[in-house]
């Protein structure tokens, strides 16, 4: 089964830390629909964009995984509408990626994950559909130890 032209099943399920919990992590045909989606209309358009692979630290995650990482109860993760990605490879930052995104393309919820004013750690983005889309820009940050969010 195959995402998108850039994404393997293997790689939009892949998780780490469920391997380790022995945590299942099967989506849905909802979910595998929901993840092609947003594969279409977020990921390949910037994958188009960087012109090179970027890395995807998560996409779907069951509920079991998401409970057992401390994810919120609402993630989008788990109905298969988010991602997460990462400059790892070095060909765009994250800002750059932040930004093409932000003036390019629809999504639900675009969020400046951790990192400094120039350069998040990661970017969440999630797609629901072009109705549905809030287009909600967000900076997470830690507030005595928490996760808390501010919408830039």
């Amino acid at each position: 089964m195959i995402i998108s032209k850039h994404i393997s099943y293997k790689e939009a399920t892949r998780s780490i830390t469920a391997k380790r919990l022995g945590v299942e992590n099967a989506p849905s045909e909802e979910h595998v629909t929901n993840m092609q989606i947003l594969a279409e209309k977020v990921f390949e358009p910037l994958r188009t964009h960087v012109g090179k692979p970027i890395c995807i630290n998560s996409m779907y995650r069951s509920s079991d995984l998401n409970k057992a990482i401390g994810g919120s109860k609402t993630s989008q993760h788990c109905k298969g509408q988010a991602m997460d990605v990462d400059d790892k490879y070095g060909h765009a930052t994250n800002a750059e990626m932040f930004e093409f995104i932000k003036d390019n393309l629809s999504f639900d919820q675009l969020i400046w994950e951790f990192g400094t004013d120039d350069n998040p750690d990661w970017i969440h983005i999630s797609y629901v559909s072009e109705e549905k889309n809030r287009n909600i820009m967000l900076k997470a940050y830690k507030n005595k130890g928490r996760t808390a969010y501010k919408k830039i």
